[in-house]
């Protein structure tokens, strides 16, 4: 029964792990537009740079985290 408890337990703390998929900046193929999502905005767009911390596509992945 304890084995049942804690392996219920930790199977449902494992979605706090999950971190934030990054951002990546996305090219036309077509005509050269630019713009920052998670996935790929469909065919004819290829990934142009990356990954980056927010939506913006300003803030590098590996940029460290400052508190304020």
């Amino acid at each position: 029964m304890r084995t049942l408890l804690l392996t219920t337990l930790l199977t449902l703390s494992l979605p706090a792990l999950a971190a934030p998929a990054p951002f990546f900046l996305w090219q036309s193929t077509i005509d050269g537009h630019l713009t920052c999502a998670q996935v790929s905005p469909g065919e004819g767009w290829i990934r142009f740079t990356g990954p980056f911390r927010d939506a913006g596509c300003r803030v590098a992945l590996d940029t460290p985290v400052r508190s304020r």
